[in-house]
């Protein structure tokens, strides 16, 4: 007797495996592969990855105890450890990067709006950094970093808006930050948020070219020549509001148009910051407030470090890393995706706990994700009949 679908199964069913099979068929992902196909290694790493597995031997031990269950979960005929680390390492990681794509361009369409009363405009809002993870270089040799330590970079683009990355690159942690920008896709009339890492002032300036806005925090030997000062209000935390020009020959050869430096005091930090701007239309302490939701990104990437495998590696090559960490996102965006379209009012957080420990169970997904009042209860009566 059928009694519905296990949990993990209604998940995928979020997934659009069509477009999945696609990717397969371009990258020859399938290609000579008998029964464990990237389907079923997508399937495998999502469960590892919601039931917060620590490694690879611990994620076969607990599906192989439920073989039965293989065809329903989406695993194959069969699952061993040999065929998952043989699938990490070989199967092109580009399969899952670009599924990770397509997933987020859903997940923001579907979680537009998340956070539209933050700013007085409507352009799209992106913080981007970089975050570290630490690695054995013994081990993960390919993963340079320094001397006697190995790690990894990931990139990410962060959409402030709807709260979902939006590009994420792995590389070797001894690339710097700045070369990631290159591969950066912008929009015009969008804010792009960084930290003074990122301060470049060709690349800067590829971005007004491209019609769209920085906010970046200056360094504090930045030489600038004051053209004109617009009058400003101290009570509201801006300090200086001017446009000018770079002074320095190689930063005015990079940047060699006007550009716009705010000196504001944040009273909540007791700190003085200078930001620089392409933007000469929007109010001083708006391209403060601007700034200040590019601490997003940092939640972000603690979030995904806690709640989600991207620490403990179950592969050692770039391949292997590489495909986790999209198979991460991947993860963390269908969850986003589920989130909103069942209207749960858990937060993403507690939706990882739940489903953590129900990916069996044959409960409706909208009935597990939806918050119950604990303070509607009816209690008896203290008036009432007793039967003895």
């Amino acid at each position: 007797m059928n009694q519905g679908k296990y949990v993990f199964a209604q998940i995928s069913a979020f997934l659009p495996q069509r477009i999945f099979d696609r990717m397969v068929a371009h990258h020859k992902g399938n290609y000579r592969v008998r029964h464990f196909s990237c389907w079923n290694q997508l399937l495998c790493m999502m469960f590892g990855q919601l039931s917060n597995r620590d490694s690879l031997s611990d994620l076969i031990v607990t599906i192989g105890a439920h073989g039965s269950k293989f065809y329903h979960l989406g695993f194959g005929k069969g699952v061993s450890k040999a065929n998952l680390a043989r699938a990490n390492e070989a199967r092109d990681c580009r399969i899952y990067q670009l599924f990770s794509e397509h997933l987020i361009a859903m997940a923001r369409q579907v979680c537009i709006g998340n956070e539209e009363g933050s700013f007085s405009f409507s352009n799209a809002v992106y913080a981007f950094d970089s975050t570290t993870i630490d690695l054995c270089l013994s081990v993960f040799c390919w993963a340079t970093f320094r001397r006697a330590k190995a790690a990894v970079k990931l990139h990410t683009q962060y959409d402030v808006r709807t709260l979902i990355p939006v590009f994420i690159d792995v590389t070797a942690a001894s690339q710097h930050d700045v070369k990631a920008m290159d591969k950066i896709s912008y929009e015009p009339g969008s804010f792009y948020v960084f930290d003074r890492g990122y301060l470049d002032f060709t690349r800067l300036f590829v971005i007004h070219q491209s019609g769209s806005f920085f906010v970046i925090r200056a360094r504090t030997n930045l030489q600038f020549q004051r053209r004109s000062s617009a009058v400003v209000d101290k009570t509201t935390g801006v300090r200086c509001d001017q446009i000018g020009v770079l002074t320095v020959f190689y930063s005015a050869k990079g940047y060699p148009e006007k550009i716009r430096r705010i000196k504001f005091y944040d009273t909540e930090q007791k700190r003085t910051f200078i930001f620089l701007t392409n933007n000469m239309e929007l109010k001083a302490q708006e391209i403060a407030a601007v700034y200040k939701h590019r601490w997003k990104v940092e939640l972000f990437f603690k979030w995904i470090k806690q709640h989600l495998k991207v620490k403990a590696f179950w592969g050692y090559s770039e391949n292997a890393v590489k495909t986790q960490v999209y198979i991460a996102v991947i993860t963390y965006t269908v969850v986003a995706i589920i989130k909103e379209k069942l209207k749960s009012e858990y937060s993403t957080y507690e939706i990882l706990q739940i489903l953590g420990t129900s990916l069996l169970d044959k409960t409706p997904l909208n009935q597990l994700l939806r918050k119950k009042n604990n303070q509607d209860v009816k209690e008896l009566l203290s008036n009432q009949l007793k039967i003895f």
